[in-house]
């Protein structure tokens, strides 16, 4: 079974860099519909089982836009356990004024994911994430064949977390292997029923026709 794991599209607050998690959402950018579109000709001739997304707007209309070009039409799931970090007094605020106010905070969530205290925030902590998003991946493996392809549309710090986790990552290697930038794919593949994951290909943007800046990823 492959798990195609996508980002959505830019927002207005990703452009902005100010932090969006699950209780904020921003406009998509007019130009990320454009992404969404190539990102759907990509993989227009991949058969999926089944889609899942996040419930937030941002995600569900990536998916929704992305599905349209594909030739065999997956129904799509909406779960919100596919939900991006809730950030608390973070949220909608930039990430330099966060810097400020919040330093220890930044810091941790950025670059040691491990010391990220999310009580200080009133926010989910990594292992929060991990937690109810592993649930989900189990049920997404159990409800379809072994030999499918499904894919997930979701958010750039929850996917991160998440994706790492199933590869045995510890929390505080998590963000070693890069940010996921929007309307990327990454692809995991498990042969053992969920038991264990391979990576297949992380943060592929190959075909889109912009080129990646650093309000991309995250």
């Amino acid at each position: 079974m492959k798990l195609y794991f996508v980002r959505h599209g830019k927002t207005e607050w990703n452009l902005e860099s100010r932090y969006q998690g699950a209780g904020g959402d921003s406009e998509l950018l007019p130009e990320s519909y454009k992404q969404m579109d190539q990102l759907g000709e990509y993989l227009k001739d991949v058969k999926f089982s089944h889609a899942y997304s996040s419930p937030i707007k941002r995600a569900r209309i990536t998916a929704y836009r992305v599905i349209q070009h594909f030739h065999r039409k997956p129904q799509l799931s909406l779960w919100n356990r596919f939900e991006e970090f809730h950030l608390g007094k973070m949220e909608g605020k930039k990430f330099d004024d966060v810097k400020k106010q919040f330093p220890q905070s930044f810091d941790n969530f950025r670059n040691h994911p491990e010391k990220y205290d999310a009580d200080e925030i009133g926010g989910e902590s990594f292992n929060d994430v991990i937690s109810r998003m592993q649930y989900a991946i189990k049920r997404v493996v159990n409800e379809n064949d072994n030999e499918d392809n499904v894919i997930i549309f979701s958010h750039g710090a929850a996917l991160n977390a998440l994706i790492n986790s199933l590869l045995g990552v510890e929390i505080k290697d998590l963000r070693k292997r890069g940010g996921l930038a929007n309307t990327s794919t990454t692809i995991l593949e498990t042969t053992d029923g969920g038991k264990s994951f391979a990576l297949v290909s992380w943060n592929n943007t190959e075909y889109l026709t912009k080129k990646t800046d650093k309000t991309d990823v995250i």
